[in-house]
């Protein structure tokens, strides 16, 4: 707290007139001797639940009460460690720093009584398309941490690479990583779960299957079908294409050994554990020895055994299983009503998920996905470009901050299923992003995700949020990200928060 105060904090400059004599005492109407804050007690208002460092949805109360007053006494107060982490997050957000090194706020006295909407307030970050070196993962947790998200969720296969060890599986690495050392070693994984739970943040690891499985074939080719076939968009959502088989003993005892392996390790900070099952071509199953078809039909047995193998795993470790949306809505599989159903295609998608009695994840691609508007990562000979000119991305346009706030996670949803909405997640995908401009991506972007997933959509009268309200909020929120490190897009000119009349239509 103290180095957020006084290390990473901003002089505000922007957001009073320009020339402005804006910070106290400069003007000479301050007299009085300051007023200092002399004692912060904290007060936690009953024992932490044993779930604290891997909780459920809604299992951790994450409010807190805080008081800041004119005697120089301050105090938060909440039902658990994390509120009270939460809570402090608040007060660092309070002061400025004045330009005579100090830090000061010019709210007291203040009250706040704070709880978030949705229990589940996430970013889905894939770290295999691209590879993040650990201390830029743990940039992104700060970041979280510090816009009040409380899960990290990892995408760590795909069909490009295999960057998480699995000591019973040695040649998903050893073959399937881009190089020796882009992987994420057990030692790794831990490191990150613990940096995140001291950020009140669990983190949830995916590895998604049977489809987007490729890397597995570069260790172990007799569990793949459709490897890397040259006419790959009949068989896979991208290149390369494979998928692992749906009937084959061989799968069932990889997929034993990953579990028995991996499970355990995440439990004691990781109450749920993500399946995958997007995106799966159905065409790739004519290669499939084990069923020879591609034929819904056909196929739907077999992809309920096996998902119902995962499941099964995953409960036996302790855990609750994630999958995407079509599993349930494609497929049409009977899933356990424990299992939390991630949604990314529309509103009605949620709709979908939640009629049917399960808790879902919102994550609209249209709205929430970060990546967006960057163009084609596909190269296209000239033979063939006709048609895809000028290559914009499947999601475009960019979306941007305006239109990523409007979002309501509750769009549609009857009033006696909206606890089954339980929150959602901003996802950045890796075809083109990495290290490198990752913080420009997701950042501040991720912030009106969060706002939202915290304070709801509706203001108290029922009315979307006023974006003109919210863009100094976050253009306020931008510096403060900025002095963590994290390079985080600016919002808008300095302009538009220095006049009284703004940048407003």
């Amino acid at each position: 707290m103290f180095d957020t105060l006084f290390e990473r904090n901003f002089i505000p400059w922007k957001f009073y007139p320009k020339r402005a004599v804006f910070e106290p005492g400069r003007d000479g109407t301050y007299r009085g001797p300051r007023k200092e804050i002399t004692k912060l007690t904290l007060v936690l208002k009953k024992p932490d639940p044993e779930t604290l460092l891997r909780p459920l949805a809604g299992s951790v109360d994450e409010s807190y009460e805080l008081a800041l007053n004119t005697d120089g006494t301050a105090t938060i107060a909440a039902n658990s460690t994390i509120g009270l982490v939460r809570g402090l997050t608040t007060m660092t957000q309070l002061f400025f720093k004045h330009s005579d090194g100090q830090v000061y706020t010019k709210l007291a006295p203040v009250k706040i009584f704070d709880a978030p909407k949705f229990p589940h307030r996430g970013l889905n970050m894939d770290v295999s398309r691209s590879y993040y070196p650990v201390k830029d993962i743990k940039r992104q947790i700060d970041a979280l941490g510090y816009t009040k998200f409380n899960r990290l969720h990892l995408h760590i296969t795909d069909s490009q690479s295999w960057p998480l060890v699995i000591p019973d599986l040695p040649w998903l690495t050893w073959k399937g990583a881009y190089q020796y050392d882009m992987i994420y070693t057990p030692t790794d994984i831990s490191d990150i779960q613990y940096y995140a739970a001291l950020h009140g943040i669990s983190v949830v690891i995916e590895t998604d299957m049977p489809g987007h499985t490729t890397s597995i074939g570069y260790g172990y080719p007799n569990l793949i079908t459709a490897f890397e076939e040259d006419d790959w968009a009949t068989y896979a959502a991208q290149p390369p294409s494979g998928t692992l088989k749906l009937n084959s003993q061989e799968v069932f005892v990889f997929l034993e050994k990953l579990w028995n392996d991996l499970l355990p390790r995440l439990k004691p900070l990781s109450a749920y554990y993500h399946t995958g099952g997007d995106e799966v071509n159905k065409n790739a199953y004519r290669f499939d020895e084990t069923v020879n078809s591609s034929d819904p039909a056909v196929l739907q047995p077999y992809m309920q055994s096996f998902v119902n193998f995962n499941h099964d795993a995953v409960r036996h470790a302790g855990m609750v299983p994630i999958v995407w949306e079509e599993m349930l809505l494609e497929w049409n599989l009977t899933l356990g009503r424990d299992v939390v159903v991630q949604t990314w295609q529309s509103s009605a998608a949620v709709q979908q998920v939640v009629a049917k009695g399960h808790k879902a994840l919102v994550g609209n691609y249209n709205f929430w996905y970060l990546d967006c508007g960057q163009g084609q990562w596909i190269d296209f000979p000239p033979d063939s470009s006709e048609g895809f000119w000028p290559y914009a991305d499947y999601c475009s346009p960019r979306k941007n901050w305006r239109l990523i706030y409007s979002l309501d996670p509750l769009d549609g949803i009857p009033a006696n299923q909206t606890h089954l909405v339980i929150g959602g997640e901003a996802h950045i995908w890796g075809e083109q992003t990495d290290a490198v401009n990752v913080d420009r991506m997701v950042w501040p972007r991720a912030a009106a995700v969060a706002e939202v997933l915290w304070s709801g959509a509706k203001d108290a009268e029922g009315r979307n949020r006023s974006q003109v309200e919210a863009s100094p909020r976050l253009a306020e929120m931008r510096e403060r990200l900025v002095t963590r490190g994290v390079g985080s897009e600016p919002v808008h000119m300095p302009y538009c928060t220095m006049e009284d009349k703004g940048c407003i239509w």
